[in-house]
């Protein structure tokens, strides 16, 4: 696995702050029946890379997790991405413990991007995705403590250059498309 620069105790901390907050005021599975937890479980291509040293947190044997591991170089990571990545993917229902949801869950449905002047801001996440999300598709105000915890998480997170070079990848690729 490549090594990060995020130390586990940090990973944990943006694991509490994000822990304290929610896009909304309500359970926002409760309008698309959970379509981004459920949409994994008869397609074996659905799920989420961790991010780097993010793997540190889980535990390959958990219930509610597939894990593989793939090699950065063959998909479109950056290239400072060298080695493994591990792909997860929810198993069944019950939906994944909160507590433990990986980060890119825990910020959905903004994500960070980069500028080309070095800004960090969020937006929405505009990856292709196997279901319809009301909270983007219908740009539901999010909560502003939402916000403003998801930012900071993400400041800290692209201190790491493989995660910014991620980020930053992803901001460039997203600038294309427009």
């Amino acid at each position: 696995m490549m090594k990060s620069t995020i130390r586990k105790s940090t990973y944990q901390a943006i694991y509490r702050l994000l822990d304290l907050v929610s896009p909304v005021p309500f359970d926002c599975g409760n309008l698309c029946n959970a379509a981004c937890c459920n949409c994994g479980n008869d397609d074996e291509d659905l799920g989420i890379y961790l991010l780097p040293g993010e793997d540190k947190l889980h535990l390959h044997d958990e219930s509610w997790l597939h894990w593989s591991s793939e090699k950065a170089e063959d998909f479109d990571f950056p290239d400072s991405w060298k080695g493994k990545v591990y792909f997860v993917r929810c198993k069944t229902p019950p939906i994944c413990p909160r507590e433990k949801r990986p980060m890119q869950c825990r910020t959905f449905p903004l994500t960070p991007h980069i500028d080309d002047n070095e800004v960090l801001s969020l937006v929405w996440n505009d990856t292709a995705l196997p279901y319809e999300c009301p909270l983007i598709e219908e740009e539901f105000p999010l909560d502003p403590k939402f916000i403003q915890a998801t930012y900071t998480c993400w400041k800290h997170l692209i201190r790491d250059p493989l995660i910014y070079d991620l980020v930053k990848q992803d901001s460039k690729d997203r600038d294309l498309e427009e």
